[in-house]
């Protein structure tokens, strides 16, 4: 994975200085998939900076941590992400 001149994996930089959501911090260690979902809901919500739809910023973040975080996110973990993509549906009324 590339890293940038003082050594930071680029994917942490755009997850820790996202352009388009404030998040709550640790958002993506919650043991609560409703919980991570309400949160995005919200961060997405309240962003005047995102290009598309609240419900795409929301979905594209988290699945973006998903992919990027690869082989070294832990399944029980990757499994609340994937449960979290369920709720963010509901709670954006698309499932």
């Amino acid at each position: 994975m590339a890293k940038d001149d003082d050594g930071a994996r680029w994917s942490q930089d755009v997850t820790e200085h996202s352009d388009a959501l404030d998040l709550e911090e640790d958002v993506f260690t919650w043991d609560d998939p409703a919980r991570i979902a309400a949160s995005l809901k919200r961060s997405a919500e309240a962003s005047d900076r995102r290009k598309g739809s609240a419900y795409q910023s929301a979905m594209s973040t988290l699945t973006f941590y998903v992919n990027r975080a690869g082989k070294n996110l832990p399944a029980a973990q990757r499994d609340v992400l994937e449960r979290a993509k369920d709720e963010l549906r509901r709670a954006f009324g698309r499932a």
